[in-house]
């Protein structure tokens, strides 16, 4: 039965099945009700219903489509007119001007109108947030009223981790957990490569402990990806769940979430602690509906953590004034200085690459790394230029490119990091979240638009992450030297002085 069955076409309101008119087929109701409905009444809570607890556990601190949910749509209504569930709409016009309730978008560009197959008339969609399923005029979307629901953890024993922290990690350590139990914002700085994830854990344990809701959010699946089985590793006794597209989807939820911020468009009012892990990344430092997000799915006094090497105009703006708390931490923990970038010119390489020709110092350099069986990381600007250095370098070298829409980007890191290929051919996607202990490091055309100083500086921080092999090589190779590429080596050799 559609959910429209439980409209009623004239008083727009929700109503029992059995109040419908006699000859009045509920499967015939029209979604278009819900778009012509001002709001939604909701019925006062019933403590002496006895609810799902399924479906309290998949739809509590959510804002979920219909089509997400695997629940019969007469569970749904029950709940409702017993006040446990709540339907909101997902797009409204409000004086003209059309606002997306799920992703916050009101750019009137980014709203589409089509002829619906759900309502059969013409209704608007939201753009902007369309890849997470379509959130239109007729579409609500569907969140619990009842009681919270807490996910059990089965252990007193939180923490596994025997590992020792540097005296400016506890230092940072110390004030997460401040942050973390005082419910404060925090910002820490740290050099890549210093050990960020570490400084975390006592701050995780102590909020898990106070039975808080953690969620650690990033802009990158790749970050996520590389998260994941650290954390499980020292928090073995807690449900962690990983969400980012294409991960495994499940209606059970967790007190402790690792997600990319996309994901968190699913969330509201949810995490008593957020930790936003590279937050000067993109999408999340371009995109406004990212941090929209994040902020719902906070709870109205959630603790803000937020971990970077390369903080951004307004982080710096409040760190500077006072309003935003900081620490620093400019040293690596193995206590050897980031690798400051090499500059090579190499010519005209877009023009060399129209003839399937690269440039012979960078062939140079990818050959010296595979002689003396070194990986390496090669950063490109673009996707089309990733595929085509692939096809002209898989002859002499084991190499593989991998881009954000890849579908066997993950297959790909993972044979890397096994050591089944020299080199891996990348655009800026993984200028974050990969560590491998022994690789050197080149950008090809640094001096494209794409590599901002910010980008520059995570991409050298690639090399040098293990305090077995901290040195390594960083080559900036390009056609002209650019301000963003002066300004990263500039900042790295400001952070190495201030560590030493």
């Amino acid at each position: 039965m559609k959910f429209a069955a439980f409209f009623y076409q004239h008083g727009l309101k929700l109503l029992h099945p059995e109040s419908l008119p006699i000859d009045q087929d509920p499967a015939s109701l029209s979604f278009a009700s819900i778009g012509k409905m001002p709001s939604f009444d909701h019925p006062p809570l019933d403590l002496d219903y006895t609810f799902s607890h399924s479906l309290q556990q998949a739809l509590h601190d959510k804002l979920l489509l219909l089509s997400e949910l695997p629940f019969p749509i007469q569970l749904l209504h029950e709940h409702y007119l017993h006040g446990y569930v709540g339907f909101m709409k997902s797009v409204v016009l409000q004086e003209g001007t059309y606002i997306c309730n799920r992703c916050g978008n009101h750019e009137q560009r980014l709203f589409a109108q089509i002829l619906c197959a759900r309502c059969g008339e013409e209704c608007t969609y939201c753009r902007k947030c369309v890849t997470m399923g379509r959130a239109s005029e007729c579409t609500p979307l569907v969140y619990w009223r009842g009681s919270e629901w807490h996910a059990p953890i089965s252990s007193d024993q939180l923490l596994v981790w025997n590992g020792v922290l540097t005296p400016e990690q506890s230092q940072a350590s110390e004030q997460v957990i401040e942050a973390v139990l005082g419910r404060k914002r925090l910002l820490v700085w740290a050099v890549c490569g210093s050990g960020k994830t570490e400084i975390l854990y006592r701050g995780i344990e102590e909020a898990l402990k106070q039975q808080m809701r953690v969620c650690i959010a990033t802009p990158r699946t790749d970050v996520v990806l590389e998260l994941e089985p650290r954390l499980k590793r020292v928090f073995p006794n807690v449900p962690i769940l990983s969400l980012y597209s294409g991960s495994p989807r499940t209606e059970l939820d967790s007190p402790f979430v690792i997600s990319t911020t996309h994901q968190l468009l699913r969330y509201r009012h949810a995490f008593d602690v957020v930790i936003i892990d590279e937050v000067d990344a993109f999408p999340y430092s371009y995109d406004n509906m990212l941090a929209f997000a994040v902020n719902r799915a906070k709870k109205r006094h959630a603790s803000t953590v937020f971990l970077t090497a390369t903080p951004n105009k307004q982080l710096k703006k409040e760190a500077a004034s006072g309003e935003l708390p900081v620490v620093k931490i400019p040293v690596r923990y193995h206590r050897h200085p980031m690798p400051v970038p090499r500059f090579i010119w190499c010519g005209n390489w877009e023009k060399l690459l129209k003839k399937r020709k690269v440039p012979i110092v960078v062939l140079e350099w990818l050959q010296k790394r595979t002689s003396e069986n070194k990986q390496c990381l090669l950063f490109v600007p673009t996707v089309d230029i990733a595929v085509q250095l692939e096809e002209i370098l898989s002859v002499r070298f084991k190499v593989a490119s991998v881009y954000s829409e890849d579908p066997e980007r993950k297959k790909k890191v993972e044979q890397f990091r096994r050591g089944e290929l020299n080199m891996l051919i990348t655009t800026t996607i993984l200028e974050r979240g990969v560590t491998v202990p022994n690789i050197d490091v080149a950008v090809f055309g640094a001096e494209h638009s794409v590599f901002t100083e910010s980008a520059l500086v995570q991409i050298a921080g690639r090399v040098g992450r293990s305090a077995e092999f901290p040195d390594g090589d960083v080559c900036f190779f390009h056609f002209g030297k650019t301000k963003a590429m002066l300004d990263s080596v500039r900042h790295i050799v400001e952070m190495n002085q201030y560590a030493r």
